[in-house]
């Protein structure tokens, strides 16, 4: 379900959702009676079982840009694939990622500098998620040599969460139809968290190529490239594979959870508490002299304290509820499951009170954790 242990065998109410990767629920009985099944046939084996293209099949059914789907084990094993893709398809280097943006850690996307060439470095132009004129600054700064546009499901960085305009994720379409780039969506993370379709569904624009993983067989190893027509020549001459890619498990396991997915309301499910929770963390923490701000989608919030440029109120905050045995990352999103329900969320808020309570009453000696910020400084 919506639950972990640690090691001393106490129970936390999980807000990280295995980083996003649970999004029906630990052992949803669903998809491990399909993974089960499927373990029975064969695994690992000298090449595809065919719920392969049973999976490619309905992929390519319920996301609207896709025509054909790659499979692999990781979010960066399909970052990575697309943009050399995108390289192929144009002949170019260049690519655009949005500031703090996360697409993997393989050369051409990772934020860190170590073991990294000056030349791959190079090779990216940054812009702001939702900022239509430092867009086009970027892409002016990589010329005829742009290859690809990376955006992801929605800015879901350590900040203030965005959803995409319909303004920025029009022209990011118009300067890749223009220029001849591809457009690719990072949904690693958002992929069915969102919408039904690809994320940018919402916004109702279609990217050449799409990213997927975590909850895309619900916590599984499986990932996935969907592709258009368009960049299929490009795709087919991609060297890109591994000894695991195939699995057949994850992909039986996934083939259940997308099964949920169409038939089920979890989405709405999952909104709908999270706007509660929303509502009510807001309400307790004014209660004891603290404004937040929620931002992003009700069902992956992000919360910001005012006044707090250390960031030592949220690394309080985060502090205090796992101690009422509430697990929430102290920078990223709350990410919910559809395996929550209403006494969850009542738990939660009860928690985040007493969380609340003793932060007032040590309001002036809270100081931010030299952990925390070591990991932005490095973010």
């Amino acid at each position: 379900g919506c639950r972990i242990w640690d090691a001393d065998g106490r129970e936390y109410l999980d807000f990280r959702c295995a980083s996003g990767a649970n999004l029906l629920g630990y052992g949803d009985p669903r998809v491990e009676r399909a993974a089960s099944l499927q373990a029975d046939l064969g695994n690992t084996m000298s090449g595809p079982a065919p719920v392969m293209i049973d999976l490619a099949e309905t992929l390519v059914g319920m996301v609207s840009h896709a025509d054909w789907v790659l499979f692999a084990k990781n979010g960066t094993d399909v970052t990575t694939a697309a943009l050399l893709v995108a390289r192929a398809h144009t002949g170019r280097r260049r690519v655009l990622l949005a500031e703090n943006a996360y697409h993997g850690w393989a050369p051409w996307s990772s934020r860190a500098r170590a073991g990294i060439p000056r030349e791959e470095q190079a090779s990216r132009s940054y812009f702001r998620y939702n900022d239509v004129d430092s867009l086009n600054a970027a892409a002016f700064d990589a010329g005829e040599d742009l290859a690809a546009i990376f955006v992801t499901g929605y800015k879901h960085y350590w900040d203030a969460c965005e959803l995409p305009t319909q303004l920025f994720a029009s022209r990011c379409r118009e300067l890749c139809d223009q220029t001849g780039a591809l457009l690719v969506v990072d949904d690693v993370f958002a992929g069915f968290r969102l919408a039904r379709d690809c994320s940018w569904s919402i916004v109702n624009v279609e990217p050449d190529l799409s990213c997927w993983s975590k909850s895309l067989a619900n916590g599984h190893a499986l990932s996935a490239l969907l592709g258009c027509n368009r960049a299929r020549d490009a795709m087919s001459q991609v060297l890109a594979g591994g000894t695991f890619w195939a699995q057949a498990v994850p992909m039986a396991a996934a083939l259940a959870t997308l099964a949920v997915i169409r038939t089920s309301s979890y989405l709405e499910h999952m909104a709908r508490l999270g706007q509660h929770m929303g509502d009510a963390l807001k309400q307790k923490a004014r209660k004891y002299g603290f404004e937040i701000e929620l931002t992003g989608p009700s069902q992956l919030p992000h919360i910001s304290f005012n006044d707090d440029p250390r960031l030592g109120l949220k690394f309080a905050f985060a502090e205090a509820l796992l101690k009422q045995g509430i697990y929430m990352h102290c920078l990223h999103c709350i990410i919910l499951t559809a395996a929550m329900n209403e006494s969850d969320i009542e738990r939660a808020v009860n928690a985040a009170e007493i969380a609340f309570a003793d932060m007032s009453a040590r309001r002036s000696s809270i100081e931010p954790s030299a952990a925390v910020l070591a990991f932005v400084g490095m973010s």
